[in-house]
């Protein structure tokens, strides 16, 4: 009998490490700068979004790591990994705390509404020639936003509000003209946060909300995958507990946010105050946020390591055994010191049990941009794959 055992462990070994050598070379066949890139999905652009990785880089994971379990991103931003955890075959479970990346990923993952169209023409129908009486209490906003155009787009939230009942409808509707805001406000771009004088009236609003719920509905119809579901999660990912999930987790896949890097809550500052959220709440909580290492008892590395500790925490109680996960990290600059954030990952992830099956420097495209000038010095990226050892 002891015999037999032995056997038994002796030939799951080897199965194990046969497959661990299958995943390795998997990994290294892959062109990680995917220069022969296909032509992006227009479900990746549905709205503004910084940082966001490219669909084939969570999709050549997914596709490596693939048994056929639900598909984890506990910082799922705009939902590129979800979409393709989708787009495979598979469930998806995401995490984030930024309400206008949630509301983007479950537009992307849900059921295109019906009569998108013909809703979006009526309220535009109803909101032309009316006015409201409500009160802002937006901070700044006549610096950002000129007085017409504030009318605009608070009769257009105002109809929008009509169709709060219709979940799916609604959030296309508030997406839409999301996704409009920095273009009719002051603001120069997305990247840039200063003020410019614009030749925006009225009229340009509600034009321009119509052409992004045209664009949306095209993006949509354009989805040739079954919508299998994925489970979104509002919240501080260090605040969910394994209770929260609905199944066990087949692998993980995520960008984490970079320390003194992308600033996410600012980039979506006036879209959430519009939307009706509290920018300054995720601020407080977004990890990786310039200004927490700007501010008396500054944020330092060891914050992120501290940040990663707790996502692992989550992350043992909901992957399965042996399951993988894969983190897409960049370096950071912090006071002038260049951070390795791949080595802090894994410094994390080796104290709960996690072995390295890869490590895997790939060119970040030099398009990128964020509210950080600095950062845009930094080139390359890490892809760090782990494996769970319980």
């Amino acid at each position: 009998m002891v015999c037999v055992n032995n056997l038994n462990l002796f030939e799951e070994s080897n199965c194990n490490l046969v497959k661990d050598l299958d995943i390795k070379s998997q990994l290294n066949n892959i062109d990680w700068s995917f220069a022969n890139r296909e032509k992006a999905h227009p479900i990746e652009s549905l709205h503004p979004y910084p940082a966001k990785f490219i669909g084939e880089l969570p999709r050549s994971l997914i596709k490596t790591f693939n048994n056929g379990l639900p598909v984890l991103d506990p910082f799922a931003g705009s939902g590129t990994t979800l979409m393709e955890a989708q787009r495979l075959g598979l469930e998806a479970v995401g995490i984030d705390l930024n309400p206008i990346a949630c509301l983007i990923t479950k537009v992307k993952t849900s059921a295109t509404p019906a009569k998108l169209l013909e809703h979006a023409d009526d309220i535009v129908m109803s909101a032309q020639g009316r006015f409201s009486e409500l009160e802002l209490d937006i901070p700044n906003i006549d610096h950002w936003f000129k007085k017409d155009i504030q009318e605009a787009i608070v009769v257009l939230l105002e109809e929008i509000q009509k169709f709060k009942d219709d979940e799916g409808l609604f959030n296309v509707l508030r997406l839409s003209l999301s996704s409009i805001l920095v273009k009719v406000s002051n603001q120069d771009s997305d990247t840039r946060y200063a003020a410019v004088e614009k030749n925006i009236t009225a009229k340009d609003v509600f034009s321009n909300f119509l052409n992004a719920v045209k664009k949306i509905h095209k993006s949509l119809l354009a989805r040739t995958w079954t919508l299998k579901d994925v489970q979104l999660i509002h919240a501080n990912t260090l605040e969910v507990k394994a209770e929260d999930f609905k199944k066990d987790i087949g692998m993980v896949v995520t960008s984490p946010p970079y320390p003194n890097a992308y600033e996410y809550w600012l980039y979506h500052k006036y879209r959430m105050w519009w939307l009706g959220f509290d920018p300054l709440k995720v601020k407080e909580k977004e990890i990786g946020a310039r200004a927490h290492f700007f501010k008396k008892n500054a944020h330092t590395e060891e914050n992120f390591w501290h940040q990663m500790d707790g996502t692992f925490d989550l992350i043992d109680n909901v992957l399965v055994d042996k399951g993988y996960t894969a983190f897409v990290i960049g370096r950071s600059k912090i006071k002038g010191k260049i951070i390795d954030n791949a080595d802090i990952i894994q410094d994390v992830a080796s104290q709960h049990g996690y072995t390295e099956t890869a490590r895997i420097e790939r060119v970040i495209a030099s398009k990128s941009k964020s509210f950080n000038p600095s950062y845009g010095n930094i080139k390359t990226e890490t892809v760090l794959v782990l494996q769970k050892q319980k």
